[in-house]
């Protein structure tokens, strides 16, 4: 099994996480998630995005507006809602917690 074969699991863990720290810093399009994602280790596709949109929107953790687009048919712009600001901030916390567990293990 390949190193990064063995990380798969945790970098699917990550995704959510993630595409919450992505959104958090502005309304943003799925397309430009992806881009954002794809320059990365944690590059995924479509078919995995639109899907975790949809279930952190029935979570309430994203919510988002339709704007027009000058490309084309108007397009969905997602934004964090309370509860999704709060499930980022949770988040952040307990991976700088981990972070740091990893760090100190086998350091004595």
């Amino acid at each position: 099994m390949s190193l990064e074969e063995k990380f798969t699991a945790i970098r699917k863990g990550l995704l959510e996480f993630l595409v919450l720290k992505i959104i958090s810093a502005n309304q943003v399009y799925a397309a430009d998630i992806l881009k954002e994602l794809n320059a990365t280790e944690f590059a995924t596709q479509e078919g995995t995005l639109y899907p975790l949109l949809s279930k952190m929107r029935r979570e309430q953790l994203v919510d988002y507006e339709w704007k027009e687009s000058e490309a084309g048919p108007p397009r969905k712009y997602y934004e964090l809602t309370a509860k999704g600001r709060e499930a980022l901030r949770e988040t952040a916390d307990y991976w700088q917690k981990i972070s740091g567990t990893v760090k100190t293990l086998g350091q004595k």
